[in-house]
């Protein structure tokens, strides 16, 4: 399976503008720049991008180990904090934090925290990033 992603730039780094696209069109043309990853300008960034997109993996992967136990999530909510730094003149991302709350009747938290942390290192997005992954994992209920 291969799926992509597309970017479109003109101009420099500061005053240049950008559009990014999915092949499944959930982003078509959504506007980027230096004013939206660094200034807070309306718009997306590749950091947040990363971060839906290993938030959504991270819950998919839970949701299969979890069957795998025998056990169904009600819910669960991950929120991945993508951290980038400035690094060796240069940036770099350094550290994703995911934050983990699920509703999973008939699980305990022992079972809950060693299938969050399979789902953490082997969903496909962890292994893809070389960055330090943490994790705070809730079980609600």
């Amino acid at each position: 399976m291969k799926k992509y992603g597309s970017a479109k730039w003109s101009g420099g780094l500061k005053d240049g503008k950008g559009q990014v696209s999915t092949e499944s069109g959930a982003l078509k043309d959504q506007p980027y720049g230096f004013n939206t990853r660094f200034e807070g300008a309306p718009g997306t960034n590749p950091e947040e991008l990363i971060g839906a997109a290993h938030a959504g993996c991270f819950s998919m992967a839970l949701s299969n180990i979890l069957g795998e136990d025998g056990l169904t999530a009600d819910e669960i909510s991950t929120r991945a904090t993508v951290t980038l730094e400035q690094k060796d003149g240069g940036f770099a991302i350094t550290a994703v934090h995911l934050d983990l709350e699920a509703s999973i009747p008939g699980a305990d938290e022992a079972r809950f925290k060693k299938a969050a942390e399979t789902a953490k290192e082997n969903c496909p997005v962890s292994k893809l990033l070389n960055a330090r992954i943490t994790m705070d994992a809730k079980l609600k209920g």
